[in-house]
């Protein structure tokens, strides 16, 4: 994905935000979990529920390591009882694999039926915007009314068979759709037809994800980051927290009942600096350094600069003053809650 097409990325955050966009996210590791054993499997793998998931839906997980550390997030969506459909980031593909497969054989060997699956001949398209439902629906037999934020289904678009998710990572209503390679092209086109979809690159991806405080993996997530540290405590499951029988079940299980040191928050800036970017150090009034931030960025949405990082846990309260270093010079900023703007997922009435 380019950092930005013919649009600039003011330009293309904005349409993304008021019409329909088109990512090309093909970079993403998109696989399956199969086999008798396929939920079993995958709920030692990550924290959140899956047994608990209906057919046909999904939600967000991460993967993680012996130390409660994020390997990985993921979208993990149950197309059946013994088929698990897996967004993995591209950026994580080699070290994602080798954990996988580390227990996998360690599955297998036991006699466990489970396979794991890579989707190498499938490309992914992410489709945007609130006018991007507008789009596609004339492009498909499907009401897709009827599906909700979070579900999957098997269907056809502009006559290519594929795999449509209602997800996105823009905090707008969009979809996901896994196409075969050969059809990618055509799909891509087709939607283009409309006036009301563009291509949209990697520069307003990263604008529209942290307007709406959505986590960058390797910025805002690492292996020396918990879910609980994160932000992220409501992705393991209910159901899961007394025996947290995943990777690193046992560190996060403490966490869960002491607490963590640290938090991540949002930062909004109340005075003028230029925008703050990953790894500047976030101060008290007083000068004691307490964080840093992972993103950061000008919203062009607000019109104004926004962050987020990881401060001491006694300074994440929402409307706390802080201070953000950057080029030398500090700039005052508040925490705040996220997202910035306002999400739209569409979610029955």
């Amino acid at each position: 994905m380019p950092i930005q097409y013919k649009d600039s990325i003011m330009e293309a955050t904005k349409h993304c935000r008021s019409s329909a966009s088109i990512f090309d996210v093909s970079h993403m590791l998109g696989s399956s979990i199969r086999g008798k054993d396929a939920v079993a499997f995958t709920q030692r793998l990550v924290v959140g529920d899956i047994a608990g998931l209906k057919p046909g839906t999904g939600t967000l997980s991460v993967v993680t390591n012996e130390q409660g550390g994020i390997i990985d997030d993921t979208v993990v969506t149950k197309v059946t009882d013994e088929d698990i459909y897996i967004v993995l980031n591209g950026a994580c593909s080699e070290k994602d694999q080798a954990h996988i497969n580390k227990h996998l054989a360690e599955w297998k060997a036991k006699g466990k039926d489970v396979d794991f699956v890579v989707h190498g001949d499938r490309s992914l398209l992410a489709f945007q915007g609130p006018k991007a439902v507008d789009v596609l629906q004339p492009l498909t037999d499907l009401d897709l009314s009827k599906l909700y934020f979070g579900m999957f289904t098997e269907t056809t678009i502009a006559g290519k068979p594929v795999w449509l998710t209602r997800t996105g990572y823009t905090g707008e209503d969009g979809f996901e759709i896994s196409l075969l390679k050969s059809d990618t092209v055509h799909l891509t086109k087709t939607l283009l037809e409309n006036p009301a979809a563009r291509m949209c690159g990697l520069g307003a991806r990263d604008s529209l994800r942290l307007e709406a405080g959505l986590c960058l993996y390797g910025n805002d997530l690492d292996e020396t980051i918990s879910p609980l540290e994160a932000g992220l405590t409501w992705t393991i499951g209910k159901s899961r927290r007394d025996a947290c029988d995943f990777v690193g079940g046992d560190a996060i299980k403490k966490q869960l009942a002491e607490g963590v040191a640290r938090r991540r928050v949002g930062l909004k800036f109340t005075g003028k600096g230029a925008p703050a970017r990953g790894g500047s150090k976030i101060f008290t009034p007083e000068g004691e350094e307490v964080g840093h931030v992972t993103s950061g960025g000008f919203s062009p949405v607000l019109g104004e600069n926004i962050a987020m990082g990881y401060v001491a846990k006694g300074k994440a309260k929402a409307g706390t003053e802080l201070l953000v270093e950057t080029r030398g010079k500090r700039t005052p900023a508040v925490t705040a809650k996220m997202p910035f703007v306002t999400c739209h997922y569409h979610r029955p009435a």
